[in-house]
């Protein structure tokens, strides 16, 4: 039998849901590519409702879905700012920013627990993952702004045609 915390192949916690988060996350995307056109569709952010829209011209199709802020990634010095104290995030939308802290703390990884780090875009995909993974989210979006990526969770799609 195997100790707690561990799976068949003697992979341990943390290591195991980071990745579990990132590999489930990859196979969403490619779903999410495949059936409404992630990668190439327009997007916009509704703070106020919590809301993030996709259109893809190319599949005919708009999809919404609610949003929530990980994080942002600034690609000039390499640092990320969690949501879950982020000056621009609104409280009600950085809850699973909040999750993955919760999982920081419960792990003892600072990197999850410090407001602000230097890290690569890599690592800033891994918190979105993981965020992703403890909230049950359906994917993760890195929407370009300027020089700052902002990484979102999303939960269930609406996808209606145009």
């Amino acid at each position: 039998m195997e100790p707690f915390g561990r799976d068949q192949t003697g992979i341990a916690e943390p290591q195991l849901t980071l990745e579990r988060s990132m590999n489930e996350l990859r196979m969403r995307t490619e779903a999410h590519i495949g059936l409404w056109g992630l990668d190439k569709a327009a997007w916009a952010v509704d703070f106020s409702t919590g809301t993030i829209e996709f259109v893809s011209q190319e599949k005919n199709m708009r999809v919404t879905a609610p949003v929530q802020v990980v994080g942002t990634y600034n690609e000039e010095d390499g640092t990320w700012l969690w949501g879950w104290d982020h000056p621009s995030v609104p409280e009600p939308i950085a809850e699973h920013a909040r999750l993955a802290k919760a999982f920081g703390e419960r792990y003892g990884l600072g990197e999850y627990t410090t407001r602000k780090i230097e890290c690569t875009q890599d690592l800033a995909w891994e918190f979105a993952a993981v965020a992703c993974h403890v909230a049950a989210a359906e994917g993760v979006y890195r929407g370009p702004s300027g020089p700052t990526g902002v990484f979102m969770t999303f939960g269930t799609v609406s996808i209606q045609s145009l």
